[in-house]
């Protein structure tokens, strides 16, 4: 059995690093994802999905250099479920609403802003797996014509 999970979306504000007791970076970001849709009345909808996205390694050293509040990012990863639900992990807020955090463990993040777009700017993009760091060929960025869904 294999899970995987992809997103295209907006960070939320800046990357934060750590690092484990053992030495290993942890890199935490959040990722905006958003869809629009019209109605049959025509009203013009939008649903916006936050995800918690955590790298680790040379992953996490990587996507703490290069991203910023407002890059559009690519990540592939897995859902990490709530143990005792199987779900995304609820909590009760300041306001006492209910909660879902939907959290994924980032395999490979690819950061499609152009070079100098919302912060910081970079030589060249990156594709990195958790096994080292390989330059994406073609450069740039893909609009939404060009993604493979």
């Amino acid at each position: 059995m294999h899970q995987r999970l992809i997103l295209i979306g907006n960070l939320g504000r800046d990357p934060e690093m750590r690092y484990t007791p053992q030495g290993t970076a942890v890199t935490q970001f959040q990722v905006a994802t958003s869809r629009k849709w019209t109605d049959a009345q025509g009203a013009l909808h939008e649903e916006t999905a936050w995800f918690r996205c955590a790298t680790f390694g040379k992953l996490a050293e990587v996507c703490n250099q290069y991203l910023a509040k407002g890059k559009k990012v690519y990540v592939e990863g897995q859902l990490v479920c709530d143990p005792k639900t199987g779900g995304p992990r609820v909590y009760q807020r300041r306001d006492d609403t209910a909660g879902a955090s939907f959290e994924v463990r980032a395999t490979l993040v690819r950061f499609l802003s152009p070079k100098g777009e919302g912060g910081q700017s970079f030589a060249e993009q990156h594709d990195v797996d958790g096994t080292g760091l390989e330059p994406v060929t073609g450069g740039g960025s893909m609009s939404e014509e060009e993604l493979p869904f």
